[in-house]
């Protein structure tokens, strides 16, 4: 009662609402009050351009951002909302500001923002009113609480906080408190290969409003030459829409999902993934809601226990877990480059114009769509990637680019932790190096290819296998420590020294052919 009772008393606030804040009741909205506080939301180009995002995203955000302007409006609100245009606000503090000069408040209130720089700017805005910063609540593990499971850890294994989150919301547990089966975590049983003939059947199709015709225009003439193929956009852009695109998931994807969810096929982009990540970062999706959604599919008998706890486990460990790592490690964890990789991202990261062809189809996919699913970003480009030894900022900008879900807590520990492995393991047990015989078993990329899985050198070879070899060789002092390594040390170490030389000398070759702009670090 008191707390009802000072929300009542207290002056109008102006309520600053993110892009990628849009759910209503919380954050900076939970106390706010139709009618007397005011919300100022903002299309500004200093959000739009510190990387040249995918257009996919930015039609998602903009246009999710004005469907949720008219859902403020019609509960009550006024809503101050900039367009994007040239003459108007290039940044929030500009917006802020110019509504700071119409209104009378007597404090600007916001919830925390997901990314580090943004949070950073905010607490130096100097306004006449005091700022008070919201936690954000639509997430399930508190910065704190994520760093008191962390203190004394010398690595921060997602397993073991995924299975304290598991027992806290209660998911997945027998009556003795146990998981569900007598495991926690059925990964071993979701590894297969695209070998099926299994029918995709189709998902909802998208219905453009005027809002989001509008906003496609916008991006098309003010945007021209970021990446991303909007005759092709697919995304939801209201609550409604996600809902409607989970439920597709729920009935069609979620039985398939844990069988194929590492797989990989030259003629689908999709697969029976989810597609959720976009709406739960930007809050038109609720995580425990939709976690608890496929317990209850799994509960009556819509799925295998295996692809419910896989989904689970993406949601409500890997998700939490990436960005406590991120809170907790920023922002001296962006400079990491714990194996000193240097070499600069090709341009032909930008076009997909390889003849590797896993790489060719993840990246031009990822270029026209903003989207490739976790095998495709760890294991074919992020493997790359750090194979090449390729620049770990310039790879993580580019993550940050090119993806429609990708906000920097939870793409840089992706990138940085999990693909590059510059933070020296304290994410990953061990390098997610892999020759190409992995990405022949995961998938079809392989019958089209020109290069053989088979072969280390020569001119058909697969360039994954002779970089796997050199990075080995490169790293192997850095590596002999881990007992994760101790299989992979020992087979190279059996070659002779002929064998290692013509295998080495062969993946120099290729690294200039590949990304000739420098000379072997």
């Amino acid at each position: 009662m008191a707390t009802a009772q000072a929300s009542a008393s207290r002056g109008a606030a102006l309520v600053l609402v993110l892009g990628d804040q849009l759910t209503p009741g919380r954050g900076a909205l939970k106390d706010a009050v139709p009618g007397r506080d005011v919300v100022v939301m903002a299309e500004v180009s200093s959000e739009a351009r510190y990387v040249p995002h995918n257009r996919h995203k930015i039609v998602l955000l903009f246009s999710a951002m004005r469907h949720f302007r008219d859902e403020l409006r019609a509960l009550g609100f006024t809503v101050h909302y900039f367009s994007y245009t040239n003459q108007g606000p290039t940044t929030l503090l500009q917006a802020v500001q110019t509504i700071l000069r119409q209104c009378d408040v007597t404090e600007l209130r916001c919830c925390e923002p997901g990314e580090y720089r943004l949070l950073s700017e905010l607490q130096q805005w100097a306004l006449p009113i005091p700022v008070r910063l919201i936690a954000d609540e639509r997430f399930l593990c508190t910065r704190d609480a994520f760093a008191s499971w962390a203190q004394g850890r010398k690595q921060l294994r997602m397993e073991y906080f995924y299975r304290e989150m598991r027992k806290q919301y209660q998911l997945l547990l027998d009556d003795r408190g146990g998981p569900q089966g007598g495991r926690w975590n059925y990964d071993a049983d979701n590894r297969h290969g695209w070998r099926s003939q299994e029918t995709i059947p189709p998902r909802p199709p998208v219905i453009l409003d005027e809002i989001t015709k509008e906003v496609m225009a916008l991006v098309s003439r003010e945007f021209p030459e970021h990446p991303g193929d909007l005759e092709q956009f697919y995304l939801a852009v209201t609550r409604e829409e996600a809902n409607l695109h989970f439920r597709w998931f729920l009935d069609n994807g979620l039985r398939h999902f844990g069988t194929y969810q590492d797989a990989m096929a030259d003629d689908s982009p999709w697969l029976f993934h989810s597609l959720v990540s976009m709406y739960l970062n930007i809050g038109l999706l609720d995580p425990l809601d939709v976690c608890r959604q496929v317990e209850e599919a799994w509960r009556r008998g819509r799925c295998e226990l295996s692809a419910a706890e896989g989904f689970i486990r993406q949601v409500l460990g890997w998700r939490e877990y990436v960005r406590g790592v991120y809170w907790l490690s920023m922002p001296g964890y962006a400079e990491r480059n714990a194996l000193q990789a240097q070499r600069p991202l090709p341009p032909w990261f930008w076009t997909g114009a390889t003849d590797m062809r896993c790489l060719h189809v993840a990246i031009r996919q990822t270029l026209d769509l903003g989207y490739a699913h976790h095998i495709q970003r760890l294991m074919v480009i992020g493997n790359f990637a750090l194979l090449a030894g390729l620049h770990v900022k310039s790879v993580c900008d580019w993550y940050l680019a090119v993806y429609v879900d990708a906000f920097e807590w939870v793409e840089l520990p992706n990138t940085l932790g999990m693909a590059l492995y510059a933070d020296d393991g304290l994410m990953a047990s061990k390098p997610y190096a892999a020759s190409g015989k992995y990405i022949q078993r995961q998938g079809d990329h392989c019958k089209a290819c020109r290069y053989s899985p088979g072969k280390t050198t020569g001119d058909d070879a697969c360039p994954y296998n002779s970089l796997y070899w050199r990075f080995v060789h490169r790293h192997q002092d850095a590596l002999k420590g881990n007992p994760r390594m101790s299989l992979v040390l020992k087979n190279w170490e059996r070659k002779t020294a002929g064998e290692k030389h013509a295998i080495v000398a062969w993946a120099n070759a290729e690294l200039t052919r590949l990304v000739p702009e420098t000379d072997t670090p």
